[in-house]
């Protein structure tokens, strides 16, 4: 699937690394799009909001154990 998202759609984690391993999360209407910021041409994943709400809280509660 391809994602045509504007500029202004695309953000980079504020925990991204210093040494340029991160990704770029693009938020769609009804899908989060994501890609790897040194290769922003070599392909995107793209999943529903739900499955990235759900991995994100899935995450978040890892962390918190």
């Amino acid at each position: 699937m391809t994602v045509d998202l504007p500029p202004d759609r695309w953000r980079t984690s504020t925990r991204t690394a210093q040494n340029g391993n991160c990704v770029e999360i693009g938020d769609g209407a009804e899908l989060i799009a994501i890609r790897d910021t040194k290769d922003r041409e070599g392909g995107t994943l793209v999943v529903s909001r739900v499955a990235f709400d759900s991995f994100l809280s899935s995450v978040k509660s890892a962390r918190q154990s």
